[in-house]
């Protein structure tokens, strides 16, 4: 039925879950022609459990056990995606928290024929994180989605949740020799990489039935260092825009507090003229590629001085209480609190000042429409419904 499929199922010691995750996916796609490809990495047996299972399986089930580990998650995935059987290919962790149950759903978005790229979300309507776990790690999964979102402000547009590890992709749309992934997010990598026709159908994404996560420091650092990778070239500029407009900002403090004038207004001052300046720097060389689809110039600039402008006013207090209270310079208090602004500024500029009007508009294949205005949802963050997490 429908058109030949590969699972992929990249595993680092899932012994005790392969048995269960075979009989559930074999269930979940009778009639198809599908086969189950392990991609392997583990330091137990679990390549052995696979060939064990597979004798006896419903469907076709083969197992590639590595020995280099070379990319990690993303690695096993690519390799996965060149040893696959069938073109249409469905990536799924092998720890369970990926329910087998949604591959047939998947499989009949893909057949509708308007995209290439079919992912499960926890963001669009019925999707859940409770499986994520502990807070910690839902704060974490948060920060790094907007993030990523952030960084691919295009790319992105249509995906409201570029961590998943769920998803199903036709290979031909791939080019496959220019994957280099790192780490586990392998959908950010492909994303990134290819410009792809994206749905999504909301996922569940349920509780580890066995073994322990891989998400660790480690894995941060390298999802981090991936993401700067992929796209370091658009927040560098806006660094380096930054770093102007901080040292215009320190030059016209340090010159009117030479004059006389109190550090606070001269604090206010630079803050002013840095924000204007810095918003013409960014129109022009750092998203530039961005203002076709945002809104317009009037509404960009309002909404970038606005931000700033609450962003400093919250600043400068915090500026004055460490010169008052930690007794260092003015100056000094000054770049510091610059430096964390940094990154607010980065992601409110990316996610709304110049967010494509197709993702206002919700007209996404297969994503329900934004229940709230994009700077509604960057300024109420503390909202649940503000962004789902990725699964770092």
């Amino acid at each position: 039925m429908g058109t030949p499929v590969t699972v992929i199922v990249p595993t680092f010691n899932e012994r005790e879950n392969v048995a269960e995750l075979v009989a559930r996916t074999a269930a979940a796609l009778a009639g198809w022609d599908a086969e189950v490809l392990f991609v392997d990495d583990s330091t137990d047996d679990t390549a052995a459990e696979v060939e064990r299972v597979a004798v006896d399986a419903p469907i076709p089930v083969r197992v590639i056990h590595r020995t280099d580990n070379r990319g990690g998650l993303g690695g096993a995935v690519a390799v996965g995606l060149e040893a696959a059987a069938s073109d249409v290919c469905i990536v799924m962790d092998g720890d369970l928290q990926h329910p087998p149950e949604l591959l047939p759903i998947l499989l009949e978005r893909f057949a509708q024929g308007d995209t290439d790229l079919v992912a499960a979300s926890r963001y669009i309507g019925g999707g859940d994180t409770s499986g994520l776990g502990t807070a910690v790690r839902f704060g974490v999964s948060r920060v790094a989605t907007w993030l990523t979102r952030a960084m691919f402000p295009i790319r992105l547009a249509r995906s409201t949740d570029p961590m998943t590890g769920f998803f199903l992709v036709d290979r031909r749309q791939l080019d496959l020799s220019a994957l280099q992934p790192q780490g586990f997010k392998i959908l950010l990598e492909i994303l990134a990489r290819n410009d792809l026709r994206i749905a999504e159908v909301p996922m569940e994404f349920g509780e580890r039935r066995h073994g322990t996560s891989k998400a660790s420091l480690r894995q941060g650092a390298t999802f981090i260092a991936h993401l700067a990778r992929l796209r370091f070239g658009k927040m560098s500029l806006f660094a380096l825009i930054g770093v102007i407009g901080a040292a215009a900002n320190l030059g016209i403090m340090w010159a009117l507090t030479a004059a006389g004038v109190p550090y606070v207004w001269a604090a206010i001052i630079g803050a002013e003229v840095t924000i204007i300046g810095n918003f013409l720097l960014q129109e022009r060389f750092v998203f530039a590629d961005m203002r076709t689809d945002a809104r317009a110039l009037g509404i960009r600039f309002a909404s970038s001085f606005a931000f700033n402008n609450v962003e400093a006013a919250l600043r400068i207090p915090v500026m004055a209480l460490m010169v008052e209270s930690w007794h260092i310079s003015s100056v000094l208090a000054t770049a510091l609190s610059l430096i964390v602004a940094f990154f607010a500024r980065f992601l409110f500029h990316s996610l709304v000042v110049y967010a494509p009007q197709r993702r206002r508009k919700g007209d996404a294949a297969g994503a329900e429409p934004p229940t709230d205005t994009a700077a509604l949802r960057v300024i109420r963050a503390i909202d649940a419904e503000a962004m789902k997490p990725g699964e770092l």
